[in-house]
């Protein structure tokens, strides 16, 4: 999986935006202007943060090594994910519709129906 992977996947999600507001080589991507990902495209290696339900997010830490606590983020909702071989790439993608899916039912639900209408 590569940045380009992640930016286009996530993107795609109804409502995304792509901004750098903490510095120049993180992205974030949002939706509702809530992040549901960030990814530090000058890295050579992928990672990603993903918003995670607290039990589920401690579940994958424990079965993967390659799924940690979210780096600057909240420990207990935010995981960061290193996307090699050793994770398959189907499953990056529904972390990251997890994380989206997480966030867009946090929006209000007017807010909601005007991204579902321009989606």
């Amino acid at each position: 999986m590569t940045h380009e992977d992640i930016e286009h996947y996530c993107l795609g999600k109804n409502g995304a935006t792509k901004s750098y507001p903490f510095d120049k080589k993180t992205a974030v991507f949002k939706v509702g202007n809530k992040m549901f990902s960030l990814t530090d495209d000058s890295s050579d290696d992928v990672r990603i943060n993903l918003k995670c339900d607290p039990v589920y997010a401690l579940e994958l830490r424990s079965i993967y090594d390659e799924v940690k606590a979210g780096y600057h983020m909240s420990k207990k909702h935010w995981n960061t994910v290193t996307c090699n071989q050793k994770v398959d790439d189907t499953l990056v993608y529904e972390w990251i519709d997890d994380s989206y899916a997480l966030i867009f039912s946090s929006l209000t639900k007017k807010l909601q129906n005007e991204i579902d209408l321009k989606g």
